[in-house]
């Protein structure tokens, strides 16, 4: 097929400095190098971790720069050595990526491959290290690899999923990053048994599909923490049966927890980042066999204090990894679980807005209002 080596315009929402609203701006895209694909981004969606480094929050602001990693669209070319994608074909775009030849993506247990694993201090592609995005000559720093806040966006071949054709883009595009992080956290990590007991630390987005993965896994108890008790009722959509708010309570969270569920749960998955969470986490779950994940990204200078004894008493602490899956090789799975009814994405999906209001859907999060605001790029 003819591939398309001219520069692409096509509007982008570009962040021009910290903290200040996106301005949506005319971009050129370069055509993609070696291993590199050029996308038509349709559906875009916002995640936490964009507005953390919009923030620009305890890491090395980058600017002016194109944000987005959570996204579907269609490969418009590809450069060369590029074979496992062609034109036409349906994708989701990847913060972290799959190489196939390295020692991670060779073992079965890892996804952390060592070409492509997220580096946010990135702002250019790794194979000459130049920006593919511009404005009148003068560079656009790229975001995780993605950028997906753009019509047209290069992403390295390794980071692009091919799912599915008829998977609706606008659904499945949450799978890129937020909802595979949480669900992967429970059912490839955590792993709890049917029958069990499992607490989820943090109900936003990723805590709410590591509950789904909690209810899909077959649990008797989800006990969704957080400090917001207004999450609760949203959270029963998602398999949570019962509700703790530690700021209701006059000792730590975890003695709360073993007092519930005789001793400790079984199973607990830790979303917000917290460090404090993460220790309740992990002093939550029942000696003997407890297994606690930590999946939130804390603050650099965070430190994590328990006893010794806690392990030695023969409880687990696990870390995971956008839940463990392998971009390329697990989420086209994953899409078909969608199509095939046994993952619902709608209830995550609160808002909807055309790419030309997207500072909108930084405004709901802010305010914590909902869970995945998708923007239409056509809009």
């Amino acid at each position: 097929m003819q591939q398309s080596r001219e520069p692409k315009p096509g509007n982008a929402a570009v962040a021009w400095e910290a903290g200040k609203p996106l301005v949506i701006e005319t971009v050129e895209v370069a055509p993609p190098q070696k291993m590199e694909v050029r996308l038509k981004i349709l559906y875009t969606s916002l995640c936490h971790t964009d507005v953390f480094f919009w923030e620009a929050k305890g890491q090395n602001p980058l600017f002016p720069r194109i944000l987005g990693h959570e996204a579907g669209g269609i490969v418009e070319s590809i450069g060369e050595g590029v074979t496992d994608v062609e034109p036409g074909d349906h994708v989701l775009p990847v913060f972290t990526g799959e190489c196939k030849e390295c020692v991670h993506c060779k073992s079965e247990e890892s996804n952390m491959c060592n070409l492509l694993r997220i580096n946010t201090d990135r702002g250019v592609m790794i194979h000459d290290e130049k920006s593919r995005f511009s404005i009148n000559g003068k560079p656009i720093f790229h975001f995780v690899g993605t950028s997906t806040f753009s019509e047209y966006t290069v992403v390295h071949v390794g980071c692009v999923a091919k799912i599915n054709p008829l998977a609706p883009l606008d659904k499945v595009c949450v799978l890129s990053c937020g909802i595979s992080t949480g669900l992967g956290a429970t059912l490839n990590v955590a792993k709890p048994p049917k029958g069990s007991t499992v607490a989820v630390f943090g109900l936003g987005a990723v805590g709410l599909a590591a509950a789904e993965g909690a209810r899909i896994a077959g649990a008797s108890r989800i006990i969704g923490v957080d400090l917001n008790s207004n999450r609760f009722e949203l959270a029963k959509k998602f398999g949570v049966t019962e509700f703790v708010n530690p700021k209701e309570h006059n000792k730590p969270v975890q003695e709360v927890i073993a007092e519930m569920t005789d001793g400790g749960v079984d199973r607990s998955i830790e979303c917000t980042g917290h460090i404090d969470a993460m220790i309740s986490a992990f002093e939550c779950v029942h000696d003997g066999w407890g297994v606690a994940v930590l999946v939130g990204v804390p603050t650099k200078d965070a430190v994590f204090k328990t006893h010794p004894i806690n392990l030695l008493n023969e409880r687990t602490l696990k870390g995971t990894f956008f839940g463990n899956y392998k971009p390329r090789s697990d989420l086209p799975s994953i899409v078909e679980k969608y199509m095939n009814k046994e993952l619902e994405l709608e209830k995550f999906i609160t808002h909807e807005v055309p790419f030309t209001e997207i500072n909108k859907a930084f405004d709901y999060m802010l305010k914590g209002d909902g869970l995945r605001c998708i923007i239409r790029m056509d809009g």
